[in-house]
C-alpha cells in the first residue's frame, strides 16, 4: 500500500493537477421541482392492431428503437410524425437502435377514416423530483441523483432537452412496507427555474435560470456512518430538515453509495418513510453537502439508498 501511495504522489508532483469546474461551495437545494424533458427522436414503447394487422411490428420495428428520420425528415415530436404521414403514402422509418442507425419500411393504413401506423411512441417525460444544488459561480443545478427512464422499456430516457419548474406538494400518499408512497403535487409550467441538457446515472444537469444568492452555500464534505439529515419538501413549498441514520458506505457502487435509515418521527409519521418524488433531496453531515436520495428499498420502506455529493459534481464537470 505505501508503494502505491508513493507512486501517486509522484505522479502528482511530475504533472499539472486537474482543475475541476465546479465550485468549492454549493447552494444546497431540497426544493420540490416539475421536470419535463423531450425526447431526441420519438421513443417506439409499443404496438397496436390496425384492421387486425401489426403492420409496424411484422415491419421489423422492435420496442426501445428511437425513430429520428422519417422519409430523410427530422422527427423531433408526434406532431412531426403525423404530419409527415398526411403528405406522403412512403413510409421510410430511420431509426436508432442500440446507437446503431437504421432504414425501416413501414405502411400506415386506414382505419375508420383515420391515418394510423399501429405505433406507440413516446415523446417527452413529465414528472416531479427534488433539486440537489446549484453551482454558483457556474449556474448550473443537479436533481434526481440518478437517471430518467422509460417505464416502457427500463431504459435511460435519451432527451434532446427539457426544463425543471414550479411544483407544489399538496398531499402526500404515504409508504408501506411493500409499496413507496409519492408526492402529490400541481404544475406551474409557466414559472421555469431552469433548462435540462443531460440526463444520465447520476441525474439531470442543466442551467439555472432564477436569479440565485449566496446566503445558503455549504462545503463539499464526504460522509461517514452515523447521524445526517436529509433537506426535502413534504408540504406546500417548504424544506424541511429530517434525521437520517447512515447505516453503510459503498463505494463500489456508483449511485447506491449510502444506505440510510430514517430516524426522523416527524417524518415517519406523515410519509411513512422515503417517498417517491425525494430523489435528489440533499444529505446533509457535519454542516457539509455529502449526498442526495437516490432510492427507497420498497419492503423497508424506512431505508434508502443515496448517492455521493461528489460522484453527482464528477459528473457535472464533464463537457455536455
Amino acid at each position: 500500500m505505501k508503494k502505491k501511495f508513493l507512486i501517486v504522489l509522484l505522479i502528482t508532483l511530475m504533472f499539472p493537477i486537474n482543475i475541476l469546474a465546479y465550485s468549492n461551495r454549493l447552494i444546497v437545494g431540497g426544493e420540490n421541482i416539475g421536470i419535463e424533458v423531450n425526447s431526441k427522436g420519438l421513443l417506439v414503447i409499443g404496438f397496436y392492431k390496425v384492421n387486425n394487422k401489426l403492420i409496424a411490428k411484422e415491419s421489423g420495428l422492435k420496442t426501445g428503437d428511437i425513430i429520428t428520420k422519417v422519409n430523410n425528415k427530422i422527427v423531433e415530436t408526434s406532431n412531426d410524425l403525423i404530419s409527415e404521414l398526411e403528405t406522403n403514402d412512403n413510409i421510410v422509418l430511420t431509426i436508432n437502435r442500440n446507437n446503431k442507425y437504421l432504414n425501416i419500411t413501414t405502411n400506415k393504413e386506414k382505419e375508420d377514416g383515420i391515418i394510423k401506423t399501429g405505433i406507440y411512441i413516446k415523446d417527452k417525460i413529465t414528472g416531479i423530483g427534488t433539486l440537489t444544488f446549484i453551482d454558483p459561480e457556474e449556474k448550473k443545478f443537479a436533481a434526481l441523483g440518478h437517471e430518467i427512464n422509460s417505464k416502457e422499456t427500463g431504459k435511460i430516457f435519451n432527451i434532446n432537452n427539457g426544463i425543471i419548474f414550479k411544483s407544489n406538494v399538496i398531499s402526500i400518499e404515504k409508504s408501506t412496507n411493500g409499496e413507496a408512497g409519492s408526492k402529490e403535487c400541481t404544475y406551474d409550467k409557466e414559472k421555469i427555474y431552469g433548462n435540462i441538457n443531460k440526463n444520465t446515472k447520476e441525474g439531470i444537469y442543466g442551467t439555472y435560470n432564477e436569479n440565485i444568492t449566496n446566503d445558503n452555500l455549504y462545503d463539499i464534505g464526504n460522509v461517514k456512518e452515523g447521524e445526517a439529515i436529509i433537506r426535502t419538501v413534504i408540504k406546500d413549498n417548504i424544506k424541511e430538515d429530517f434525521k437520517i441514520n447512515i447505516l453503510e458506505i459503498n463505494k463500489l457502487d456508483n449511485t447506491k453509495n449510502i444506505l440510510f435509515e430514517i430516524i426522523d418521527e416527524n417524518l415517519l409519521n406523515k410519509t411513512g418513510g422515503i417517498l417517491q418524488g425525494m430523489s435528489g433531496s440533499p444529505i446533509l453531515q457535519s454542516n457539509k453537502i455529502v449526498g442526495a436520495v437516490t432510492h427507497v428499498i420498497v419492503n423497508n420502506p424506512k431505508r434508502g439508498y443515496g448517492i455521493f455529493i461528489k460522484n453527482m459534481l464528477e459528473e457535472l464537470d464533464k463537457n455536455d
